[in-house]
C-alpha cells in the first residue's frame, strides 16, 4: 500500500526572494472548494491585501480573486514573499474561521525582460477565460494600478 503524500513541500524547493522584485503568486483555496463566491469573504481577503500595502510590505500591481484562488502580482518591499503570503492567508483564514487554504503557494518571479503589463493582462482576463464573465468589468475582485 502506497501513501500519498501532498506535493506542497516541494512548491519551497529552491525557492527565493528579492526585495524590489517581481513576482506572480497563486494560491488556491483548501479542497479547491469556492469560498470567494461569497461576496464578503472575497473582500475581506482583498482589504487584507491592501492593509499589507499600506504597511510597506509590497506592492500590489494587480490581482484577481477567482472563487478557488488568487492570482497576485507584485513587487516585493520588505521581507521574504513566503513571509508576506503566509501572513495574509492566515490573516484571511482567521477571519472567514476553518482552513482557508491549500498549503503553499507557486510564485514566479519576473526577469527583466518580463512585460509586466502583458502578465497583468493575463491576470485579470481570468474570469473571462473561465467563463464566469464576458467582460472584466462585470467581475467585481480584481484591480491593477494601470487604471
Amino acid at each position: 500500500m502506497s501513501i500519498k503524500r501532498s506535493a506542497s513541500h516541494r512548491l519551497r524547493l529552491g525557492r527565493w526572494s528579492a526585495v524590489g522584485h517581481y513576482y506572480l503568486v497563486t494560491t488556491v483555496t483548501a479542497d479547491r472548494k469556492p469560498i470567494f463566491n461569497d461576496f464578503y469573504l472575497a473582500r475581506t481577503l482583498i482589504r487584507i491585501m491592501r492593509q499589507d500595502e499600506l504597511a510597506g510590505t509590497h506592492q500590489t500591481l494587480c490581482y484577481v480573486l477567482m472563487p478557488d484562488h488568487l492570482h497576485w502580482l507584485l513587487e516585493l518591499r520588505q521581507g521574504t514573499l513566503s513571509q508576506l503570503v503566509g501572513r495574509v492567508k492566515s490573516l484571511s483564514a482567521k477571519q472567514h474561521g476553518g482552513r482557508t487554504w491549500q498549503k503553499g503557494f507557486h510564485d514566479h518571479a519576473l526577469r527583466n525582460d518580463e512585460n509586466l503589463l502583458s502578465a497583468a493582462r493575463y491576470i485579470v482576463a481570468n474570469p473571462i477565460r473561465a467563463g464566469i464573465v464576458t467582460r472584466i468589468g462585470e467581475y467585481p475582485h480584481w484591480d491593477a494600478i494601470w487604471l
